[in-house]
This record gives structure tokens, sequence and C-alpha cells, in this order.
């Protein structure tokens, strides 16, 4: 089925002055693997390497976390007040703005996500040093007097070196979701990116040296996760994990932490409905519900990829949303007509494209179903797939239950309140949710009902920093944003002080007040 395309004249656009070699950072130096392992890293509109990467290995974690856990142990970081830190946070902040265009460029040749959803990833990235910064000044704690007797306070420490793993969707953005909380509690950190988008994480290095970020407290290891990452989660020295991927790493990150009796926050992947009710809004149902899950390459975890729609608006609802499927432009991710770019990487593009072709057998298709026709020149071998449409999809079909990751939605009808909110919660995941409707009592009862970790009525994915960011199931496990966050990267410690007389039950004593 035709897809609109962007202009075949668009030649691919390649960033000048790109490195040709990444290395990681490591107490303030950059370096190669300490037994010199590589890898290649593929730009995903041509599928061709542009540079390599250091793989990281147990060695080089172990050189990582040492830097980091000095750092913590002997290193003012974690000794400066909050207004310290938060200066620091703000010039983060300054810097990563001040970087917003070659960040976008960089962000954009490396994912293949689209020139323009990339603009905004600098300014939200900034936003979470800024928020945190703030948040660390103007933080207080619990304090208890018992008049005349005893007085009880909270103090708040922070936890030690924490090992962060983040995904290849948004990486920088989402980096800075971890580094911003763990930084501004007084952690020392190691981030492993993900082996797929390494290169706008390079830019952290520069811009925390810049900042006056001590040496030490920033670390990045490149390479894989069963490597690299293994490695950072059974180290002894890390006492905390924060993971965002999918659920089956999740296990995996799950089990080995629990030999260490390690801190987790984990977000993994999603199925999230969007409830479509005939009360709705019918224009603004479909701008969200197209963008929900075509925004981003289909690539985002919230992604709303199974469209729940009552039975009255379901034909019209499935023609109107085909109709717009068809219409947006897949094309190079550098050109600003672009709305939908090349998947990250040949690997994940194998795997959305046997979803497409089971969609086939499963569901009616409307829209999309393969890669699009008539690619420009240069880039036939990109990772491009057509926005995918699949209407009439049975509840325990495959397209329905698993995350696919990727431009395709399944679209399922419903009659009643009741039939929906079972469909809605018929899956292992839980996430996020979308509902659409007029009725404000039905929203608010949908909303406490349906088993996700965030809902959002009548509107897309707009995130607060202050609310908890998460899922429930296999979706995840505790929540991070605003205090959430500060709480995983400290231990609050209650200190307990009597102020009068104390009455200790005196065991051991005989009547006449002698030992013996």
């Amino acid at each position: 089925m035709a897809t609109a395309l962007s202009s075949p004249a668009t030649a691919h656009y390649i960033p000048q002055n790109l490195p040709t070699h990444l290395q990681h950072y490591i107490g303030g130096q950059f370096v190669d693997s300490i037994g010199r392992e590589t890898f290649e890293v593929l730009d995903p509109v041509s599928n061709t390497p542009y540079c390599t990467a250091a793989s990281g290995q147990q060695a080089d974690i172990d050189a990582a976390v040492a830097a980091a856990r000095d750092a913590f142990e002997t290193g003012p970081w974690p000794r400066m007040k909050p207004r310290q830190r938060a200066n620091i946070l703000n010039r983060i902040a300054d810097a990563v703005v001040a970087q917003e265009d070659r960040l976008a460029e960089m962000e954009t040749f490396d994912t293949g996500l689209p020139i323009t959803q990339s603009r905004g990833q600098a300014q939200r990235a900034a936003e979470n040093f800024r928020f945190f910064a703030d948040l660390i000044v103007a933080q207080h704690d619990n304090a208890f007097n018992v008049p005349g007797a005893q007085m009880n306070y909270v103090n708040r420490k922070p936890i030690g070196v924490a090992g962060l793993i983040t995904p290849w969707n948004t990486p920088f953005m989402l980096e800075s979701w971890k580094l911003a909380p763990a930084l501004a509690s007084g952690c020392t950190v190691v981030l492993k990116p993900a082996e797929f988008t390494p290169l706008s994480a390079s830019l952290w290095a520069s811009i925390f040296a810049e900042a006056g970020l001590p040496d030490g407290v920033f670390n990045l290891v490149n390479g894989f996760g069963e490597s690299a990452g293994d490695a950072l989660v059974k180290h002894p020295n890390v006492p905390l994990i924060s993971f965002t991927g999918e659920s089956s790493t999740g296990q995996v990150i799950y089990a080995n932490c629990a030999a260490g009796l390690k801190g987790m926050s984990m977000e993994l992947g999603g199925k999230s409905p969007a409830i479509v009710f005939a009360d709705a809004d019918f224009d603004a149902a479909i701008d969200s519900t197209v963008f929900g899950v075509f925004s981003l390459n289909g690539e985002r975890c919230t992604a709303g990829s199974r469209i729940l729609v009552q039975r009255e608006i379901y034909d019209r609802f499935c023609q109107e949303y085909a109709a717009r499927a068809k219409n947006i432009v897949v094309g190079d991710p550098h050109d600003p007509a672009t709305e939908v770019g090349a998947l990250v990487h040949p690997e994940h593009y194998d795997k959305v494209m046997s979803y497409v072709e089971l969609g086939k057998s499963e569901g009616r298709l409307l829209a999309g179903g393969g890669r699009p026709d008539d690619l420009p020149a240069g880039q036939e071998n990109g990772s491009y797939v057509a926005p995918t449409v699949f209407a009439d999809v049975a509840a325990d079909a495959r397209i329905f239950q698993e995350e696919i990751f990727g431009p395709v939605v399944a679209i399922t009808p419903f009659d009643t309140d009741e039939e929906a909110l079972a469909l809605a919660n018929n899956t292992r995941y839980g996430l996020a949710a979308y509902v659409w409707t007029s009725n404000l009592q039905r929203a608010h009862n949908f909303a406490q009902s349906v088993e996700a970790g965030m809902v959002w009525l009548n509107s897309h994915n707009v995130r607060d920093l202050r609310s908890p960011f998460g899922g429930v199931k296999a979706s995840g496990l505790g929540n991070e944003g605003g205090y959430r966050s500060i709480d995983f990267y400290t231990d609050q410690q209650a200190v307990h002080i009597t102020l009068g007389e104390v009455h200790t039950p005196q065991f051991g004593r005989r009547a006449d007040g002698t030992a013996s």
C-alpha cells in the first residue's frame, strides 16, 4: 500500500566531524578497552558502519567502578551542599542547550529518528537537570517531636555508585532522566549506554567537564549487555541499578541483582492501550493515537499500540486512521519533512518486519505492511518500515499481546465499558494507557481500574517531571520522577534523640540495686 515519501532529491545528510572511534570515559579520561575490544556502529539509513566503539568487558567495568567509588568515598561530590551541586547541574543544563543543534544531528544520524523530533531532546534533557537542581535545594524531610521526650528526624545519604543502563530509542534524553537525579542525590555513576546508539552519549563527558563536575563522578563504558551490562549489574561495589529496556532483559537483571540484594528501578516494555469511546472528541483522538504510535518511529515504550474503539465509531475511525497512516511521510531522518525515519538497527528491523508479516494473518491490513516504495537513492538498504495498520485484531493475537516497538498498530472494536476494560487489561504489560471520552465519571473510573502505571485522559503522552514514571506487571519495578527518584538514589536514615530522662527496664539488676 502506498506510503508518502520525503523528496527523493534530498541526499542523506551526514554530520560533519563525526568521530571514527568512541572510547570509554573513566576517571576523567578517555580510554580504550583494556583488552582493546571494539565493535562497529551502524548508520541506520545506509546500514553501513560509520565508526567503531570500545567494547567494555569486566576489566573496564572494574576500572570505572573503582573510579566512581573513589570519587564517592574521597571526593567532594557527595559532601557538597545541595546548592553547590545544584549550581553545577544548572551549568550542565546550559552546556546541553548550547550543543542543541549538534546533539540533534548526531542523535538523528545515530538512531534514525526524524530531525524535527530529535531537536526537542536537548531541551528536555536540560530541563531534567534544572528540575533536579531545584528539587535538591528545596528538598525537606520529616521531623517528629514528642515534647519533652524525643526528637526524631530523617537524614538522607547518597547510596554510592549507581549503575545506569539506558536504551537506544531516545538515548540522550533518557540518559538525562537517570543522570540528573543520581548526580543531584550525591551519587557517582557508571553509565552503560545502548550499543546501537553510543554517539550522543559520548557528548556527556565534555558537558560534565565544562560544567565543573569532579573527575570520577561520571564514568561511561560502552559495550553489550551480556558483557559490560552484566558486569555492571553483578559488581559488588555497585549497590543499585537503574535500567530501561525490554522486559526479558529486565528479568535477567532482576535475578542478577537479587544475589547482591541491590536496589533496582526498572522501566520495561509496554503494550499500552488507547481506548476511544464513541463520545470522544473524534479529531483529537485521531491526532493523538496516530502520533502516539508513529512518533519516534514507533520505538517508544509508552506507544499506544493497541487502539480499542467503540463499535459505533469503529468503521469511521479505521477508515480515517488508515488514511492518515498512508499520508505519513517516511524518509531520510534529516529531512525536516520526514515524520517516520529509519529503525535503529537491522536486527530490530528484522524483528519488526516479522511482526508485520505475522499481522497479515492476524488482522485486516489497512495501511503499510512492508517497506516503503521508491526509497531515495542510497537509502534502499535502510531500515525503513511503512506505517502499518491492522484492524479487527483478536485479543489473543500476538500483534495484540507482544511488544513490537515499531510503527505498527492493532485496532480492535468493543461494545461496552466492561469489555473495553477487559481488553485493556488483557496483556502482561501495564505501562501506560490513554482514554478518550467526554464522560468525566467514566474517565476517572476507567483510569482507576486500568492496570497501568500511567494514564492520560484525553491527552497524548505529556510528562510532568514531578509525577511518578513507571509501570506495573511486566512493565517495570518501582517508579522514578520527582521525589521518588531522590528516594531511589538515597538511603533514608532515622535519627532519634532523647530529650528527657531515659526510662529503660533494668534487666539483670537485683532488688537492692546491685548486679550480683
